[in-house]
Order: structure tokens, then sequence, then C-alpha cells
């Protein structure tokens, strides 16, 4: 199982230089991915549901111009979105982004995807609540076409060169089943749940990978986002091995921090106590 990190593009803790050392250190670990949010209208006191991370605050950086700048600072690390949210973004741009971190950072990119859930976001952006599913399929099947095909894509009828066109950066998708299964199996590479205890995901995983073999697809990834009590590294690696036995290929550990020395101090515990028990 793959061992990784979230790394705050929200609230005060992400300026330039905390979010470039923590990146750096990051980098200089043999963790996999950083992975970092979006939401783009935050509107004022808002009250995030209990196990999200607080956006109360309103400042949250556009998550590809973050992963483009932690790419220059960079050499190894795996730079992920968890998740852009697909019916905020017209497909063509969101593609062209896409491309163009993936092709920068040396295909670096792991593209985690969602529908959205924040009703006053899509009021800002004049995007109707009820045709996210919609808007985010359709998205999604555009991105694999500019990707998977020849350098040839079609827009609206139009037909244009996708280029540079890398390799398909690997695409998980976020959110609850059954939907979210349904467009793994269908667009992606993986699913990407998030706070969700491991007993609980037991089950989906399960109805996934028999989705997937039964649409001809080799077993999927899953990545799963949780907070390690990683205070206490044995109690902590009991229960990052809970997620690994059922069917888990991907931990992040969603831990928050005050400083980019706390950050690295969270970083050698998961390297030293917690990571050479998980890694295959």
């Amino acid at each position: 199982m793959k061992l990784s990190m979230n790394l705050r593009n929200w609230g005060p803790h992400s300026t330039a230089d905390i979010m470039l050392e923590c990146a750096r250190a990051a980098d200089e670990s043999r963790l996999d991915t950083l992975w970092i949010n979006e939401h783009i209208a935050i509107p004022p006191n808002l009250e995030m549901p209990s196990g999200f991370p607080d956006f109360s605050q309103g400042r949250v950086l556009d998550p590809f111009a973050t992963l483009a700048f932690l790419a220059s600072a960079t050499k190894r690390i795996g730079l992920g979105t968890a998740v852009i949210l697909l019916p905020y973004r017209p497909p063509l741009p969101t593609a062209k982004l896409a491309a163009t971190v993936h092709e920068l950072s040396g295909e670096r990119l792991r593209l985690g995807v969602g529908v959205g859930w924040m009703k006053e976001e899509f009021q800002a952006l004049g995007v109707a609540y009820s045709r996210r599913g919609a808007m985010t399929n359709d998205t999604l099947a555009f991105i694999r076409q500019c990707f998977d095909g020849d350098d040839t894509a079609e827009a609206n009828g139009q037909p244009f060169l996708f280029r540079p066109r890398p390799s398909c950066p690997p695409i998980y998708v976020g959110g609850a089943p059954p939907h979210s299964l349904e467009r793994t199996v269908k667009y992606g590479h993986g699913w990407i749940p998030a706070g969700v205890e491991a007993e609980a995901l037991k089950p989906d995983i399960e109805k996934l990978q028999q989705m997937a073999q039964e649409a001809g697809r080799s077993a999927l990834e899953v990545v799963a986002m949780k907070t390690l009590p990683i205070d206490d590294p044995p109690k902590a690696l009991d229960y990052a091995k809970g997620f690994a036995e059922v069917g888990v290929t991907h931990l992040v550990h969603t831990q928050g921090y005050e400083s980019a020395t706390e950050y690295r101090q969270n970083i050698a515990i998961l390297e030293e106590r917690i990571r050479p028990a998980l890694v295959d």
C-alpha cells in the first residue's frame, strides 16, 4: 500500500514559503504523493459539515496553479488533487490545464475529481446544482477522449489538436456510492473516498472490484483519505493496516499542522514508524 500526505492549499498555512518548505520535505521523503483541495467561492459564515476541512476563512488557492508552482520546486513527489470539482470547470480548459501540469511536472499529476456539494458555489458560478452529475460525466468522457486518442480531439463539433498530450494522468473519482463507483469503472483509474473508516469501505471496495471485473477491467486503485493517530505510532500503524486489509491501495494521511516544522515532524513519523510496515 502506498502512503501519502495532504498539503494545505487553503487557510493561513497556504503561503508560498510554508507550502514550498512542506513540499520539499515531502519530496525528500519516500512518501508517494502530496494531495491538495479545491473550492472556488466560499460564502461568508460557512459552517462546514463534520469531518470536512475548515474552509470557512475563504482562502483557497487554485489547485492547478498551486501544483504547477510546487512542481517547479520538487523533483519526485506525486502531485494530486483531492478533488477538483468538474462541474465548476469548462471541459477543454480543464483538460489543457491537466495536460500542462502533467507534462511540466514530469508526469507527476494524479487527477482526483468530484461532483461538488456546496450549493452556494454552484449559485456563484451560475451552474445548475441538479446537473452536476451529468456535467461530471460529460467532462470525464471528454478528458479521456483528449488523452486516450491521437493528437486530434473534438469539442462542440469542432476538431482540434490537443497538444501537449502526455500520458493520461491517473484519474481518481471521489464521492459516495453508487454513482462514484459507476464513474470510476467507466472513466477512472481508481476511487478516492474521504473520511470513511476501513470497515465501512470494505463492502464498497468489494463492489467496485466486482463491477470492474464485469466490465472487463483489471482491479482498480482505492485511495483513502483519512487522518491517522500518529501521536501514537503503534496505534496509527494498526489503524493503517486496517485499510490495507479491506483493499485500500493508497492511504493519504490528512492531518492539520501549524508550521512547516510540525509538517516535517509528521513526515518523519510516517517515514520511520508507519511506512516500512505498509509498503509492498
